[in-house]
């Protein structure tokens, strides 16, 4: 809203979206995304969408289902990657609409995703690509119930541009950002899917920082993979989600920070190593939805299947405030 901007609210729970709206003196709507007719009269008129609502792996069909119908871009926060592949295999229908799907504007995966297209112009032959990130600072309620699903699900790699299951903290390695090396171990993280559609580059791994007893812990959850999916188990843990904080306060915000790490080879001695800074995650997606917003509005909208790096370039992500990269 400093920015000029007057987005109008939306969600399912009709008094909390009319407290926040009344707050902010926003319009609001509210609609259960299962009423398409509903969700088809809220949509009406509108350019775009910027969905927030998840696990996005349950709600994000739904709501590109009544974009596409109401002919307006659909943008999201995930870091589901059964979400990004769906939406991709969307992409002839989404041109025939005139109407962009572009997954993933926030943390996941815009500062990721323009550092392996920074990177693949480096070295335009490279075949393989790491990714790595140390983030400083809590986790939502959304994030955890979305971690908590997919506890039994294990690792998840793209091999030769399949991807390719593997074990839970299937890999370690060493991770230099910026202040000597740190263990970081191998997760599913969004970058495996779409950092395949942004670069081409067929063989990606994803790391992030953990301690040893963090990663013992994810070990050990191979050997209890069919009673981490158990809808008792899986009650179990979100009711614990549930009855915690929503997510970190402001000054946890304020003082978190991220550092993210790429490397790129090609298979003959070709390498480079490059390293974004910027702020804490959730501020980091508040901040790069904005700007992929604000890129729609002002026309910048290819129909069809994007990934933030694909539509607006590696240097996207550049434009955030306190975003600053470096070539080693």
């Amino acid at each position: 809203m400093r920015r000029g901007d007057r987005p109008v609210l939306a969600g399912r729970n009709a008094a909390a979206v009319r407290a926040l709206a009344v707050e902010l003196g926003l319009e609001h709507r509210a609609f259960a995304l299962d009423d398409a007719p509903a969700a088809d009269e809220a949509l009406r008129g509108m350019t775009a969408v910027v969905h927030c609502a998840g696990p996005f792996v349950r709600t994000s069909r739904p709501m590109a289902d009544a974009c596409l119908r109401a002919k307006a871009h659909y943008l999201d926060v995930t870091g589901e990657i059964e979400v990004f592949e769906a939406l991709a295999a969307r992409d002839a229908e989404a041109r025939d609409a005139g109407v962009m799907l572009l997954p993933g504007v926030g943390f996941d995966v815009v500062p990721s995703d323009c550092l392996a297209a920074h990177l693949k112009r480096r070295l335009p032959g490279a075949t393989h690509l790491i990714l790595a990130f140390h983030s400083v600072g809590g986790v939502s309620r959304g994030t955890a119930t979305t971690m908590i699903e997919n506890l039994h699900r294990g690792g998840l790699v793209r091999r030769q541009g399949v991807l390719t299951r593997v074990p839970a903290a299937w890999k370690t390695r060493a991770v230099d950002f910026g202040r000597g090396p740190r263990t970081a171990v191998s997760l599913p993280w969004g970058d495996v899917a779409t950092a395949y559609y942004s670069t081409g580059i067929p063989n990606i791994e994803v790391y992030t920082t953990a301690t040893w007893p963090l990663l013992l812990a994810m070990r050990a959850s191979r050997l209890v993979r069919p009673l981490l999916a158990s809808p008792r188990v899986q009650s179990l843990l979100k009711r614990r989600v549930r009855s915690g904080a929503p997510g970190p306060t402001a000054e946890q915000r304020a003082r978190g920070r991220t550092v993210l790490s790429g490397e790129v080879t090609d298979g003959g001695g070709g390498r480079a190593v490059s390293r974004l800074h910027g702020p804490e995650g959730y501020t980091f997606t508040t901040l790069t939805a904005v700007a992929a917003i604000e890129k729609v509005l002002s026309g910048a909208a290819a129909p069809g299947f994007q990934t933030p790096a694909k539509a607006y370039g590696p240097d996207f992500v550049l434009s955030v405030e306190g975003v600053k990269r470096e070539d080693r």
